[in-house]
């Protein structure tokens, strides 16, 4: 049985960092890359609000009982292939895991541009996400 509350009270949490990045939604790449406080708060955040992803997923996952995922980006492979994410999020998704994980591993590393490109135009993959679960829990109760 999938635990309702535990994943809404991680989509709260993903809609509360959400609101906290949308902060530096407009700022510049040149403002990005000069800016050491700035780069280390947006890059902890999207970690943080990826791995929100991950655990909603992995709660899933493991409540409806689908196959193991291999890695961080089959979980959300997981999640399509179960018709909750569409092929379009999934893709998003998918870039987002293997960003996360460029983030933990290589963190001395990190492109400006993808940061400031996420910032810029993929913010709205993380409603996507909470909204696709939202639209599982709701189907879930009715069936």
């Amino acid at each position: 049985m999938v635990d309702h509350p535990l994943i809404l009270r991680k989509i709260s949490e993903l809609e509360q960092y959400l609101s906290q990045i949308r902060e530096y939604v407009d700022i510049s790449l040149s403002e990005y890359a000069n800016d050491w406080k700035t780069q280390r708060i947006a890059e902890r955040t999207l970690q943080m609000m990826i791995e929100t992803c991950l655990d909603i997923a992995s709660h899933i996952i493991s409540d409806e009982k689908y196959r193991t995922p291999e890695n961080y980006a089959d979980m959300f492979r997981i999640l399509s292939e179960n018709r909750i994410l569409n092929k379009s999020l999934l893709n998003a998704l998918e870039k987002m895991a293997k960003f996360r994980n460029y983030v933990v591993h290589h963190y001395d590393k990190i492109d400006p541009d993808i940061v400031v490109n996420i910032l810029h135009k993929h913010l709205e993959d993380f409603e996507k996400f909470a909204s696709a679960i939202i639209c599982y829990l709701k189907d879930r109760q009715k069936g």
